[in-house]
Parts: C-alpha cells; structure tokens; sequence
C-alpha cells in the first residue's frame, strides 16, 4: 500500500484477496492498538500495578507498560525447537486459560531490568484487558467495535481461548489486505481517514525502542528491527538495505507487515515459509527502493 492505496498485490494459486489467514505474531500489534483504546477510555493506566488478583508477590511490582515492552521479567520459554521445555507450544496447544498459564510463571529478573520475547506477556496483557470489562460481552465485542470495524478490517478475528480470552499473542486472522489496514493505522499515527482512533502519542511511544532489548530492536509489542533472535523464520537479518524508520510486525511462519513511514508505504506479505527460506531484510529491499522517499 503506497500512499493509503494497494498498487501491487499477488496470490498463490488456491489464496484469493478474501481469505483470511493466521498472522501468528503480528497479532501482537493489534493487542497493542486494544490496550490503546482502553487507555483512551480510562479503563487502563500504564503505570498500573497489581495487575492480576492472583499476584500476592513481587509480581505485584510489575507495570503494564512493562508488559507491553517485553520487560516483565518473568520466566517464559519462546522456544518453538524444544517442545519438551516450551513454554510456548505448552500453552499455545495444551492449555485451555492461556493468560493463566503464562501468569503462574515466577519472576526471574526485577521488572523493568531485563527483556525477553514472549508470548505468554501478550496474553497476559490479554487477561488485564479482560478485567477492565465488567461484561463479558462487551469484551468480546471489543476488537471488533473499536479496532476492525473502524478501519474496515471485516475480515478480522481474534480466537478467544477455552477461558474466553483472547489468545492476543498468536491468533488474528485477516486477509491480506486487511493486515495492511492494521499497517496503515500505525503508518497514519492512530488516525484512519482523519479521524483519531488511537491516543495521540501511542503510535509514537510504541515505537520508542527498549534499552534492555538487545540492538533496541524492539518497541511495545512490535519489532523496530530486522535482527537475529526476531520471531521471524530468517535468521542474522539487521542489514541496512532497509530504511531506518521501518518497523514490523512479523509472525512465526515469515509473516510479516512492513511500516515505512519515510516512503509512506505498508508491506504485507502472508505467506508460510520455514528453514530461512526467505529473507526480508533483502526481499523487501527492491520493493521499498521503488518509492522516492517524502520530503
């Protein structure tokens, strides 16, 4: 999409424009925008502490904006190669309440002092999120009220769990299309066709990397950098064949939704691809170089 519009699209045989399909990752982002709109509406606050009525310990001390930074300092594993000890696959495919699994785990670091990637933190945010609504309804109705609908992703769905909270870390489904709607809301700082979705400095804050996050690669629930350790299928990535201001969304799979204000364009591309198959850093290179830059 280049400025606000699709100039180019491309499907497999058997995938057309209308069939949604899973971001995985990327779906964090989106969990990003929810927190922003509950914030807007007063339900949440960043600096919120005591966030789950079952931390009785130094968990307690833990900040939402920590938790969107990746800074809980919490143990989880994000391993996908050793299912034995993942903590990942355990509660993606094994455990009914999702958020409570990644809520039981201990404190390994002081909150604020150490990052790590993890899915279990999203859907824990998932799970704040839940406690902000006293109806049930109202927070399932949610996504689609105040993000989909308002940017016209009619595509999108986000899976709750067994628990019935949104499994927030991993599955949204949305066309392709509508994936580079999510990409443009970001692009167009929280607002959609002039009106403000999001609070006015959220996109900027999101975007803010995080010190402790190894090469600062990382914002709030969105990746700043192409760079080894990304939940990306394409290893040692971090080449500067991309500009600067760039930042991801990117899935386990090689999904990903490229943002790049400087050429004012959003690239999605939704295809599964394994073993360092493809590597974004350079694929999307040629792509982005088609485009002046703004002045």
């Amino acid at each position: 999409m280049y400025d606000g519009r699709i100039v180019a699209e491309r499907y497999a045989t058997g995938f057309e424009p209308i069939m949604p399909l899973l971001g995985w990752s990327m779906a964090k982002t989106a969990t990003n925008a929810l927190v922003g709109l509950r914030v807007q509406d007063g339900k949440l606050a960043l600096a919120a502490r005591a966030l789950l009525p079952e931390w009785h310990d130094s968990r307690r001390e833990i900040t939402l904006d920590q938790l969107l930074h990746m800074t809980s300092g919490l143990a989880f594993s994000e391993d996908y190669e050793a299912a034995d000890t993942s903590d990942v696959e355990k509660m993606l495919y094994l455990k009914g309440d999702m958020s409570a699994y990644a809520a039981e785990k201990p404190l390994e670091h002081t909150p604020g002092t150490y990052w790590s990637y993890s899915s279990g933190t999203t859907n824990i945010i998932a799970r704040v999120l839940r406690q902000s609504f006293a109806d049930e309804q109202e927070y399932l109705r949610f996504p689609r009220e105040r993000l989909f609908e308002p940017i016209g992703m009619h595509s999108a769905v986000l899976e709750p769990d067994a628990a019935g909270i949104f499994v927030g870390s991993s599955y949204l489904y949305a066309t392709a299309r509508d994936w580079a709607r999510l990409g443009l809301l970001y692009l167009r700082n929280g607002l959609w066709q002039g009106r403000r979705l999001l609070p006015e400095d959220w996109v900027a804050d999101s975007l803010k990397p995080v010190r402790e996050a190894p090469n600062e690669r990382y914002g709030a629930q969105t990746w700043l950098k192409l760079d080894e350790g990304a939940d990306s299928s394409s290893p040692n990535l971090g080449k500067p064949s991309l500009p600067g201001d760039a930042y991801y969304m990117l899935g386990h799979d090689g999904q990903i939704v490229a943002v790049v204000p400087s050429r004012d364009l959003v690239i999605g591309r939704l295809g599964l691809t394994r073993d360092n198959a493809w590597d974004p850093a350079l694929d999307l290179a040629p792509i982005v170089q088609v485009f002046t830059p703004r002045s």
